[in-house]
């Protein structure tokens, strides 16, 4: 009888262990699903379009930017320190341009038809003609050149500086360094707001988006960013004054009202989120981050909504946009032992 009351106690018990055991397991998941920037309800309303071999090694990728008149895509090819230059209409790689030390940035500038590169290894801004694929001038780029945006106002090219905690400033016209502006921390990205004529760079280590006025390189304002960490990544859409800042630290994604000063939204992100693009035409914002997470919002009139995130591949930091076709390019450093182009669709 004793054997038997211990016995039908005991399968109770065992049930609540297993019990307790698979509720443990699934908030495991969850919280690795979370961590991964893959929550189980959402996925990406994209389509897989192909997968193109880039020339080089299986090394670092960085910084992408896009000529809509040539239907060019530069790519920073970090690890083997040059840049790409992909046809989107002929799917095909056209030039490798060489000689630019662990290229982090590059930026193309239309009205000039001109391609401005940070070689980080040699501490340069490197200037690259459209029409010759050539390298035409070098210039100082303080101590860890990152980042680039363009004034078209006032045909200047600034630069954030990582390292050094400052903002570089190029003359496009004589490709000279003109002025070196102090920021009192380290810098994130840059991006020029079309609005308001002035730039805007992160200043990650003091938690604050600083306001550059191009017209004299004056610092005009220091915006401080509730909840922050590693405020990196920046894209401004000026039509909406929004400003959208990538928290690699603490995986978040802010939007930042120009006019308020204000953080309207938080959203979670992907880990370690990296590079910002848009596609003007659905008003499509993708932040791609280090962890192979792409997140994708729909930017409207008075908010800002989450359509998307899942794995696009293996350090999916990077993403440029074709705005005619609509196409996201992903460039994976390693696929299979060798670097591709991904090239996504929308669904």
């Amino acid at each position: 009888m004793k054997d038997r009351i211990d016995t039908n106690r005991r399968y109770p018990a065992a049930l609540l262990v297993i019990l307790l055991m698979v509720e443990i397991a699934a908030l495991v998941v969850h919280r690795s699903a979370t961590a991964a920037g893959q929550p189980p309800a959402m996925e990406l309303p994209l389509t897989h379009v192909a997968d193109i071999p880039l020339p080089g090694r299986a090394s670092r990728l960085d910084y992408a930017s896009y000529d809509p008149d040539r239907h060019l895509l530069f790519i920073a090819h970090l690890g083997d320190s040059e840049v790409i230059v992909f046809d989107t209409q002929n799917s095909r790689v056209v030039a490798r341009i060489g000689n630019i030390a662990a290229v982090h940035g590059v930026l193309v500038v239309l009205e000039q038809s001109r391609v401005y590169a940070s070689a980080t290894g040699t501490n340069e801004i490197v200037a690259i003609d459209e029409a010759t694929l050539k390298i035409t001038a070098r210039m100082a780029g303080g101590v860890y050149p990152d980042g680039m945006a363009y004034v078209p106002v006032t045909r200047k090219l600034y630069v954030s500086d990582e390292t050094g905690g400052t903002e570089t400033v190029i003359d496009t016209q004589s490709n000279r360094r003109t002025n070196v502006i102090p920021l009192g921390g380290e810098a994130g990205n840059t991006q020029y707001d079309a609005a308001s004529r002035h730039i805007f760079v992160n200043v990650q280590s003091r938690r604050q988006l600083v306001e550059i006025d191009p017209s004299n390189d004056a610092i005009v304002a220091r915006i401080d960013l509730q909840g922050a960490q590693g405020n990196h990544g920046l894209y401004i859409v000026p039509q909406q004054h929004l400003a959208f800042i990538a928290c690699e630290d603490n995986d978040r994604l802010l939007t930042l009202n120009l006019l308020t000063r204000q953080i309207v939204q938080s959203f979670d992100v992907g880990g370690h989120p990296d590079v910002l693009a848009f596609d003007p035409g659905p008003g499509t914002l993708y932040v791609a981050g280090e962890a192979g997470i792409v997140s994708m919002f729909t930017v409207g009139p008075s908010t800002v909504s989450k359509i998307g995130e899942g794995r696009i591949g293996p350090n999916a930091h990077v993403v440029g946009i074709d705005p005619s076709t609509h196409r996201a390019y992903f460039p994976l450093k390693n696929v299979d032992g060798r670097p591709v182009l991904r090239v996504m669709a929308p669904r």
